[in-house]
């Protein structure tokens, strides 16, 4: 986080956007703000997890470089996402899932598999695809206290973001990880900002291991373009498990879909890569192929 204090300047990170105003955590203590007019007129617009620049009347007057962001809800500069997949009440939805990683992968923020309800159902299967293409997957179970320490453990000094399908165990797993929380379970999303009217709402929920937590909407209920569109060419570098292979394939333009002397359907089909992996990569591709230049 960037930190400069002068008589005429400060700056700080927005943790809390709700109605116009901007919430800003300096090192002096939080400050309500509102963003200078101009922002409008340039299209500019004011997200949590901005570092800022605000003048002594509490305007803020410069939004610094952001390394990422995503719209819904407007997040920046995010370390992780974890993804919180349920292995049944809800099923996963895996294609959905890879979609939202590959989006994760796309904005270079790390996604992270958590794996929850493990005592209602097998787990194996999840674990194996998403370990297998490298990304990394923690199986939370509440009778091991050590498996919510652990990942408590990494969100130190980082900014990291929630998602999942509704009904995933979100809320439970948060309150879990910290009991400063110390809300029902059907309260937390309200604390986070999820309540029913505040969906434009958007905070950084500060963990006492100086790392921030945001929760964010159900990836169910809304189309991955509202996050962002990433090409057909962009798109299997988004697939972890396919860089090495793809370089080995007959042609440099290889679709990875259906091309004789493709590495990576070899791949597929000899076990290395997952083949629902595939099938969510090929279903993105014929998606990306039917994306208008307008909407890029």
């Amino acid at each position: 986080m960037y930190m400069i204090q002068d008589s005429e300047k400060k700056s700080g990170l927005v943790i809390r956007s709700i109605g116009g105003l901007y919430t800003v955590e300096s090192p002096d203590g939080l400050y309500e703000c509102k963003p200078r007019g101009v922002f409008r007129k340039n299209g500019q617009t004011v997200y949590v997890g901005d570092n800022v620049f605000f003048s002594g009347e509490n305007i803020i007057t410069e939004i610094l470089p952001r390394k990422n962001f995503i719209i819904r809800p407007p997040l920046a500069n995010l370390d992780q996402l974890f993804f919180i997949v349920s292995v049944c009440e809800p099923s996963p939805n895996l294609t959905l899932l890879d979609k939202f990683i590959a989006i994760a992968e796309y904005k270079k923020i790390k996604p992270v598999v958590v794996i929850t309800k493990v005592d209602l159902d097998i787990y194996e299967n999840i674990y194996n695809i998403y370990s297998g293409a490298g990304i990394e997957v923690r199986v939370i179970d509440y009778n091991d206290k050590s498996s919510v320490t652990s990942l408590y453990d990494e969100m130190k000094d980082k900014i990291s973001a929630f998602t999942g399908n509704t009904g995933a165990g979100k809320s439970t797993l948060l309150n879990a990880i910290d009991s400063g929380l110390n809300l029902a379970t059907g309260e937390i999303s309200k604390k986070l900002g999820r309540g029913r009217h505040t969906t434009r709402h958007a905070q950084l929920y500060k963990l006492e291991n100086k790392g921030y937590i945001a929760d964010t909407p159900g990836f169910s209920t809304f189309e991955t373009n509202k996050y962002d569109i990433i090409k057909k060419d962009e798109l299997s570098s988004c697939f972890t498990e396919f860089r090495d292979f793809a370089q080995k394939c007959r042609f440099k333009d290889c679709s990875h879909t259906k091309e004789k002397g493709c590495a990576v359907i070899e791949a597929v089909n000899a076990g290395i890569i997952s083949a629902s992996r595939h099938e969510s990569y090929c279903q993105m591709y014929e998606e990306a192929k039917n994306i208008k230049d307008w909407e890029l």
